[in-house]
């Protein structure tokens, strides 16, 4: 009798199931956004949706029609203010919105309305709307179409912030943001739509602000974010067979975070490595870090050590976008000089 193996699928439609299957299990989940359809609907030449800028809706616009799947102008502030007003109005709302750069073209919107209105009107008013953006280096799409912007909205309270760092999290995660009360920024990072993983058919969800132990250690805790996940792990596969046992720790959200999970790792390996590809004044590197220096102090055998990106916008050079990102070889060399090892 032969087994079946696991179904495998991309990041990339991990996203959209989870939309797919949110969006059939509740007419209120309704999508907007540039090119979100692209054209589809208004005929010859437009055979079928376009489904943004990396595909992601492609299709939707064919099951649910017109009225849920909208294409926006080009005018960011604009359409996330119309998703703040039908998300208080009772929709749920997901917004794409490309690239976390264009994120800042409505700033005032997420950070002054959206993240505020709650609190405001005194618990009386929810915003259950999800803004989903790319982000990342790695594809040379230039400074202004790569940044990852996630920490500048961690500040801001009100706001939960979500990273997957693949496709079974990224389905789950975006379920559970969906179904969430309150305006979640979901941050997709564009070198990960292609990966694929072991995700389920069914609906499932993911509790938002729990980390995952990607791998155990107790020799040092690496935490990394995001596509660092994928290079936190190849270092450590390259520190075990030098003795070294690296735990590796995925945060998955950053607002809320799991600081409970971040403590016991570094309370049991007494050392922390933080790969996080932001630049590194006012990171989530850095946040993490002083949460260890606040708590666990006397944890810790040596300093903690934050694998960043230069203070300099994202190169569009290949060659200097390399260099750029926190590589496998730099997370080991660091690991292997907190072990004394090098």
């Amino acid at each position: 009798m032969s087994i079946e193996a696991p179904r495998q699928i991309s990041m990339l439609d991990a996203l959209r199931e989870a939309l797919e299957l949110e969006m059939a299990s509740d007419p209120n989940v309704i999508i907007l956004g540039e090119d979100v359809a692209g054209g589809a609907g208004l005929g010859a030449p437009y055979e079928g949706s376009m489904g943004g800028t990396f595909g992601v809706t492609r299709g939707l616009f064919e099951k649910f029609g017109g009225r849920r799947v909208r294409d926006t102008p080009i005018s960011e502030a604009g359409f996330v203010g119309a998703a703040i007003g039908a998300a208080v109005a009772g929709m749920r709302p997901v917004v794409d919105l490309m690239w976390s750069n264009f994120a800042l073209l409505s700033f005032d919107q997420i950070a002054n309305q959206a993240a505020k209105l709650r609190y405001m009107f005194g618990g009386q008013s929810g915003v259950p709307m999800v803004l989903r953006m790319a982000m990342g280096a790695g594809l040379s799409a230039g400074g202004q179409h790569s940044d990852t912007l996630y920490s500048l909205f961690t500040h801001i309270p009100g706001l939960k912030v979500v990273v997957p760092s693949n496709a079974y999290d990224a389905k789950g995660l975006l379920a559970q943001a969906i179904r969430d009360d309150d305006p979640v920024l979901f941050f997709e990072h564009m070198s990960l739509y292609p990966k694929k993983a072991d995700v389920p058919e069914g609906r499932y969800a993911i509790d938002l602000g729990r980390a995952r132990v990607v791998k155990q250690g107790s020799d040092v805790t690496i935490v990394a974010i995001a596509a660092m996940v994928e290079r936190a792990l190849a270092a450590a596969d390259l520190l075990a067979a030098e003795g070294i046992d690296a735990e590796v720790v995925d945060p998955r959200t950053l607002s809320p975070l799991d600081e409970r999970s971040i403590l016991d790792s570094v309370a049991k390996t007494h050392r922390l490595i933080v790969v996080d590809e932001s630049p590194p004044r006012c990171g989530i590197a850095g946040d993490i870090a002083g949460l260890v220096a606040q708590h666990i102090p006397s944890e810790l055998r040596s300093g903690v050590r934050l694998l960043t990106c230069p203070h300099t916008p994202v190169p569009f050079s290949p060659t200097l976008e390399a260099r750029y990102v926190p590589s496998v070889e730099r997370v080991a060399a660091t690991a292997r000089e907190l072990c004394g090892h090098g």
